[in-house]
């Protein structure tokens, strides 16, 4: 059976993260830090996405890269894939992958665009983690199956993943400017805006797929029960 890109990620991504638990010059050498960047270590808007914090940072955002990306349920009579990246290869055919994994990379990047803006010459500044490109993916998904209900872990009750979306981009903004937390909530809402981007730049642009207003249509014909919907 092949493999698929998500999996891929998680993968390597667990194997970098693990690695640079314990080795702090690795850590060093991939972590997001401005003033590196400044001199012309570009490559650090890429390599951040690589490590976490710690375990559960990087179980997070895997498991939430696994659900969005590859979206796996299994039904009577097989898997079915709901994931971003099957969703791309519906659009997009063979190069489907591909897309799936430049929108990925890029939005590694761009999420953190504000970031370096802001913090170039800060050299007490570092960032790390996955969350911008993982976010990017959520919002694709969003994009595409805007009425499958979001919610939080644990919590059998979900509202429409427009609404979720909505929420998520206010409270992150809130929360970034609060500050205080640690946490790059602007990389989160970045990376969410680069994600519905992309997917409807290149589904205009590569496949004549009309994203958006497929997307407005699944909206103005939802009925309550797709609002709020509730979990065994």
């Amino acid at each position: 059976m092949e493999i698929s890109v998500t999996l891929i990620i998680i993968i390597i991504t667990a194997i970098i993260s693990f690695t640079a638990f314990s080795n702090q010059r690795l850590m060093d050498q991939l972590i997001f830090y401005p003033p590196a960047v400044k001199r012309g270590q570009w490559y650090r808007f890429f390599s951040c996405g690589l490590l976490h914090a710690d375990i559960g940072h990087l179980l997070f955002n895997m498991f939430a890269l696994y659900v969005f990306g590859e979206g796996k349920v299994n039904t009577p009579s097989g898997p079915v894939y709901l994931g971003v990246e099957f969703q791309f290869i519906e659009v997009f055919g063979n190069a489907g992958k591909l897309v799936y994994l430049g929108m990925y990379v890029l939005a590694l990047a761009a999420s953190l665009l504000p970031t370096y803006a802001k913090n170039k010459n800060n050299y007490h500044y570092r960032s790390l983690g996955a969350s911008g490109a993982v976010s990017a993916v959520v919002f694709a998904s969003i994009l595409f199956r805007p009425l499958a209900g979001m919610g939080l872990f644990f919590i059998p009750i979900y509202i429409a993943g427009f609404l979720f979306g909505i929420i998520y981009l206010f409270v992150s903004n809130w929360m970034e400017k609060r500050g205080g937390d640690n946490i790059n909530h602007s990389a989160h809402i970045f990376g969410a805006l680069f994600g519905l981007a992309f997917t409807i730049i290149a589904c205009v642009s590569f496949a004549d797929y009309p994203v958006l207003s497929l997307f407005v249509e699944q909206i103005k014909n939802m009925s309550l029960e797709d609002i709020i919907q509730f979990g065994g």
